[in-house]
Parts: C-alpha cells; structure tokens; sequence
C-alpha cells in the first residue's frame, strides 16, 4: 500500500470511529475530570501511551493528572477520577486496579469498546469507541489496520477532543499562556 491510500485509510477509519462516539458521554468525561480534584490513568501497551499523553495534556491544562504506577504517584480518594483505557474492558492490571479504586471511593470512567465486560460493574461513566478489539464483537467496527491500532488512535484523538472541551470549561482562551507549564529542561 502507497502512503497516500494509508493515511487516507487511517483518518477515515479514525473520523468514522469518532463519529459513532455518543457525545453525551463524552461531555460526561470532561465533566467529570474538571471536578475531579486529581485524575488517575491507567491502561496497558499503545493503550497507556496514549492516556499519557493525556496526562502531559491535563497538566498543561492546570489538572493534576498522573498515571497509575508512577514513581511520584500520589493516594487516590473519593475526590478523584480513575480513567481506564481498555478496549476489551476485560485487561488484567486495569481491571485490578479499577477494583483498588473503588474500594477507595474514587470515580471510575472507562474509554473503551466492549459495553458489556468485566469492568461494567466499576464503572461510573462508559465513552464507547466501538471499534475492533481482540475480542472481535459483531458490534465493533472493521479496521484494515493491524490489531487494535483503530482503538488506539481514535482514543487519542478523543482524549485531545476531551482536551479543547476541559479548557474551554476551565476558561482558558488562550492557548498560548499554557507554554509556562511545557516542560523547560529541553
């Protein structure tokens, strides 16, 4: 395949994702972190990566954010919001510690595909991705990609949405006066 069909597949598989996200619960995640008085992430592999580059982002925002299993990981409580990425909802470690979370008070929102998993009983909010996850659901939509690669870039791409949404609730005009918290030791 030529790059020009590639990248042409990639975003309209991406836009058709993004598209079948009820906007509802999307407003219903950035509700919930603006509230939140510190956000937890937690997900595995390309999954993880992606939540933390949200987490760099809520921290430009002014939103202590910080993924679970980080050296300066503070004590979540019933103040906080857990944000799991798991497509299957069915993921060891994020299943665990959502379990962990709970017990602990704290909200638990989940990105994912699969509406009916393990993880549905320890959900508070569910922002449904219906794309293709490894256990391959008649409800999930196609990917010519490889593997779960659809989840994990329509996952960025809503987490930046969740973005623009969260500065604009936290009234913040300009973009620009968030340089003052890039990191500097570059």
């Amino acid at each position: 395949m030529k790059y020009e069909a590639a990248h042409r597949l990639i975003v309209s598989e991406v836009s058709r994702a993004l598209d079948l996200v009820d906007p509802e619960s999307a407003e219903s995640l950035a509700d919930a972190v603006c509230s939140a008085e510190k956000v937890f992430v937690v997900g595995v592999g390309r999954v993880l990566l992606m939540l933390q580059a949200f987490v760099k982002r809520l921290n430009h925002l002014g939103v202590e954010a910080n993924f679970v299993g980080a050296v300066d990981e503070p004590a979540i409580t019933e103040k906080d919001l857990l944000l799991v990425g798991s497509g299957s909802g069915e993921s060891a470690v994020p299943l665990a510690i959502a379990k962990i979370a709970k017990r602990y008070g704290a909200k638990i929102a989940r990105i994912g595909s699969n509406a009916d998993s393990s993880m549905k009983q320890y959900e508070d909010l569910l922002v449904r991705i219906p794309c293709r996850t490894k256990l391959n659901r008649k409800d999930e939509i196609n990917s010519k990609q490889p593997m779960s690669s659809l989840f994990e870039q329509s996952l960025l791409l809503l987490l930046d949405s969740e973005a623009l949404m969260i500065a604009e609730r936290r009234n913040i005009g300009d973009m620009s006066a968030l340089w003052h918290r890039h990191a500097n030791l570059e």
